[in-house]
Protein backbone atom coordinates (compact mmCIF):
# COMPACT_ATOMS: atom_id res chain seq x y z
CA UNK A 1 0.00 0.00 0.00
CA UNK A 2 1.01 3.43 -1.25
CA UNK A 3 2.13 5.38 2.30
CA UNK A 4 -0.04 8.74 2.49
CA UNK A 5 0.17 12.42 4.15
CA UNK A 6 -2.41 14.64 4.45
CA UNK A 7 -2.13 17.97 3.46
CA UNK A 8 -4.42 21.24 4.32
CA UNK A 9 -4.76 22.14 1.14
CA UNK A 10 -4.12 19.00 -0.80
CA UNK A 11 -6.06 16.24 1.67
CA UNK A 12 -4.12 12.80 1.36
CA UNK A 13 -0.54 13.14 -0.87
CA UNK A 14 1.71 10.16 -1.56
CA UNK A 15 4.89 10.24 0.58
CA UNK A 16 8.08 11.97 -1.60
CA UNK A 17 11.08 11.41 0.47
CA UNK A 18 13.25 12.93 -2.66
CA UNK A 19 14.97 16.25 -2.45
CA UNK A 20 15.37 17.83 -6.05
CA UNK A 21 12.59 16.43 -8.84
CA UNK A 22 13.74 17.06 -12.46
CA UNK A 23 10.09 16.97 -14.46
CA UNK A 24 9.99 16.33 -18.16
CA UNK A 25 7.12 17.37 -20.14
CA UNK A 26 7.11 16.01 -23.64
CA UNK A 27 4.81 16.67 -26.58
CA UNK A 28 1.48 15.24 -25.63
CA UNK A 29 -1.62 17.34 -25.62
CA UNK A 30 -2.07 16.69 -21.88
CA UNK A 31 0.75 18.71 -21.65
CA UNK A 32 -1.44 21.71 -21.26
CA UNK A 33 -2.21 20.74 -17.94
CA UNK A 34 1.36 20.96 -16.82
CA UNK A 35 1.14 23.79 -14.86
CA UNK A 36 -1.59 22.99 -12.23
CA UNK A 37 0.66 19.74 -11.84
CA UNK A 38 3.94 21.88 -11.50
CA UNK A 39 1.62 24.02 -8.49
CA UNK A 40 0.26 21.08 -7.38
CA UNK A 41 4.38 19.67 -6.36
CA UNK A 42 5.02 22.86 -5.11
CA UNK A 43 2.33 23.06 -2.31
CA UNK A 44 2.38 19.61 -2.09
CA UNK A 45 6.18 19.08 -1.05
CA UNK A 46 7.42 22.92 -0.75
CA UNK A 47 10.91 21.16 0.79
CA UNK A 48 11.57 19.73 -2.71
CA UNK A 49 13.70 21.84 -5.20
CA UNK A 50 11.59 21.15 -8.40
CA UNK A 51 13.14 21.86 -12.09
CA UNK A 52 10.92 21.55 -15.67
CA UNK A 53 12.59 20.81 -18.49
CA UNK A 54 10.46 20.87 -22.11
CA UNK A 55 10.58 19.42 -25.41
CA UNK A 56 10.70 21.34 -28.27
CA UNK A 57 7.63 19.63 -29.15
CA UNK A 58 5.92 20.32 -25.50
CA UNK A 59 6.38 24.18 -26.02
CA UNK A 60 3.16 24.14 -29.01
CA UNK A 61 1.00 22.78 -25.58
CA UNK A 62 2.83 24.83 -22.54
CA UNK A 63 4.60 28.01 -22.22
CA UNK A 64 8.21 28.33 -20.61
CA UNK A 65 7.33 31.69 -19.67
CA UNK A 66 4.49 29.78 -17.53
CA UNK A 67 5.67 27.03 -15.91
CA UNK A 68 8.85 29.23 -15.18
CA UNK A 69 6.71 31.64 -12.69
CA UNK A 70 4.81 28.69 -10.85
CA UNK A 71 7.60 26.97 -10.68
CA UNK A 72 9.89 29.67 -9.60
CA UNK A 73 12.86 28.15 -11.80
CA UNK A 74 13.16 29.17 -15.62
CA UNK A 75 12.15 25.98 -17.10
CA UNK A 76 14.33 24.87 -19.51
CA UNK A 77 14.63 23.25 -23.52
CA UNK A 78 15.39 19.89 -24.41
CA UNK A 79 18.31 20.94 -26.78
CA UNK A 80 21.82 20.93 -27.25
CA UNK A 81 23.32 24.39 -26.40
CA UNK A 82 23.88 26.26 -29.24
CA UNK A 83 26.80 28.38 -28.25
CA UNK A 84 29.83 26.92 -26.65
CA UNK A 85 29.18 26.10 -22.99
CA UNK A 86 31.81 25.12 -20.51
CA UNK A 87 29.65 22.69 -18.53
CA UNK A 88 27.45 19.86 -20.34
CA UNK A 89 23.86 19.96 -19.69
CA UNK A 90 23.41 16.26 -19.76
CA UNK A 91 25.85 15.58 -17.06
CA UNK A 92 24.50 18.49 -14.63
CA UNK A 93 20.99 17.44 -15.13
CA UNK A 94 22.19 13.63 -14.13
CA UNK A 95 24.18 15.06 -10.94
CA UNK A 96 21.34 17.35 -9.69
CA UNK A 97 18.40 15.61 -10.07
CA UNK A 98 17.55 12.50 -7.43
CA UNK A 99 14.31 11.64 -9.01
CA UNK A 100 12.97 12.31 -12.48
CA UNK A 101 9.50 12.02 -13.74
CA UNK A 102 8.24 12.41 -17.37
CA UNK A 103 4.65 13.38 -17.83
CA UNK A 104 3.10 13.01 -20.21
CA UNK A 105 6.01 10.72 -21.99
CA UNK A 106 5.18 10.64 -25.53
CA UNK A 107 5.45 6.70 -27.40
CA UNK A 108 8.50 8.66 -29.43
CA UNK A 109 10.25 9.47 -26.14
CA UNK A 110 9.33 6.24 -24.42
CA UNK A 111 10.40 4.50 -28.11
CA UNK A 112 13.48 6.50 -27.83
CA UNK A 113 14.66 5.67 -24.33
CA UNK A 114 14.06 1.84 -24.18
CA UNK A 115 15.99 1.58 -27.35
CA UNK A 116 18.68 3.31 -25.79
CA UNK A 117 18.62 6.62 -27.53
CA UNK A 118 20.86 9.80 -25.85
CA UNK A 119 20.06 12.19 -28.64
CA UNK A 120 18.94 14.87 -26.39
CA UNK A 121 20.40 16.13 -23.10
CA UNK A 122 17.09 14.44 -20.92
CA UNK A 123 17.62 11.42 -22.82
CA UNK A 124 21.14 11.19 -22.08
CA UNK A 125 20.70 11.84 -18.46
CA UNK A 126 18.18 9.22 -18.40
CA UNK A 127 20.39 6.69 -19.81
CA UNK A 128 23.08 7.62 -17.43
CA UNK A 129 21.27 7.62 -14.35
CA UNK A 130 20.94 5.21 -11.75
CA UNK A 131 18.05 7.69 -9.78
CA UNK A 132 14.19 6.90 -10.13
CA UNK A 133 13.23 7.72 -13.29
CA UNK A 134 8.81 7.16 -13.79
CA UNK A 135 7.22 7.51 -16.89
CA UNK A 136 3.43 8.53 -17.18
CA UNK A 137 3.38 7.86 -21.09
CA UNK A 138 -0.20 9.43 -22.57
CA UNK A 139 -1.35 7.55 -26.06
CA UNK A 140 -3.03 8.45 -28.95
CA UNK A 141 -5.89 5.42 -29.46
CA UNK A 142 -4.47 2.13 -30.82
CA UNK A 143 -1.25 3.65 -28.58
CA UNK A 144 -1.56 1.11 -26.15
CA UNK A 145 -2.10 -1.70 -27.85
CA UNK A 146 0.92 -0.98 -30.64
CA UNK A 147 3.59 -2.81 -31.08
CA UNK A 148 5.99 -0.26 -30.99
CA UNK A 149 4.72 0.77 -27.49
CA UNK A 150 4.38 -3.01 -26.06
CA UNK A 151 8.06 -3.38 -27.32
CA UNK A 152 9.25 -0.50 -25.67
CA UNK A 153 7.51 -0.88 -22.24
CA UNK A 154 8.58 -4.92 -22.23
CA UNK A 155 12.40 -3.14 -22.49
CA UNK A 156 11.76 -0.09 -19.53
CA UNK A 157 10.60 -2.65 -17.45
CA UNK A 158 13.64 -4.60 -17.90
CA UNK A 159 15.46 -1.18 -16.31
CA UNK A 160 15.85 -1.57 -12.48
CA UNK A 161 15.62 2.13 -11.57
CA UNK A 162 12.72 3.17 -14.28
CA UNK A 163 8.79 2.35 -13.70
CA UNK A 164 6.12 2.66 -16.02
CA UNK A 165 2.61 4.34 -14.59
CA UNK A 166 0.24 2.77 -17.35
CA UNK A 167 -2.02 5.84 -18.73
CA UNK A 168 -5.43 5.98 -17.85
CA UNK A 169 -9.04 6.05 -20.10
CA UNK A 170 -9.50 8.68 -21.87
CA UNK A 171 -11.84 10.85 -24.57
CA UNK A 172 -10.06 11.94 -27.82
CA UNK A 173 -10.22 15.44 -29.20
CA UNK A 174 -10.16 13.56 -32.75
CA UNK A 175 -12.56 10.61 -32.90
CA UNK A 176 -14.71 11.93 -29.73
CA UNK A 177 -14.40 8.34 -28.47
CA UNK A 178 -13.31 6.93 -25.07
CA UNK A 179 -10.20 5.32 -27.47
CA UNK A 180 -7.35 7.87 -25.98
CA UNK A 181 -5.22 6.72 -23.37
CA UNK A 182 -3.76 10.05 -21.44
CA UNK A 183 -1.18 9.76 -18.41
CA UNK A 184 -2.13 9.07 -15.13
CA UNK A 185 -2.28 11.60 -12.82
CA UNK A 186 0.88 13.07 -10.93
CA UNK A 187 0.20 11.56 -7.69
CA UNK A 188 0.87 8.46 -9.09
CA UNK A 189 3.84 9.35 -10.67
CA UNK A 190 5.41 10.67 -7.27
CA UNK A 191 4.18 6.90 -5.51
CA UNK A 192 5.84 5.15 -8.48
CA UNK A 193 9.02 7.46 -7.52
CA UNK A 194 8.68 6.68 -4.15
CA UNK A 195 8.54 2.79 -4.53
CA UNK A 196 11.37 3.02 -6.70
CA UNK A 197 13.72 4.72 -4.19
CA UNK A 198 12.64 2.60 -0.93
CA UNK A 199 13.33 -0.74 -3.06
CA UNK A 200 16.64 0.56 -3.89
CA UNK A 201 17.26 1.40 -0.71
CA UNK A 202 16.32 -2.20 0.91
CA UNK A 203 18.20 -3.95 -1.90
CA UNK A 204 21.65 -1.78 -0.54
Amino acid sequence: MTETRSHPELGEIPVFTGRRLLLVVTGALSAAHTPFWTNWLRTAYPSAELRVVLTRSAGQFVTRQALTSISGAVAEVDEWPSEPAAHAFHVELTEWADTFVVAPATLGFCSRLANGMGDSPVLLALQCTTAPVVLAPSLPPGGVTSRAYQRALTALQEMPHVSVVPPVSGVSTTTGRRDAAPNAPMPMAIAAAERLRRGREAAR
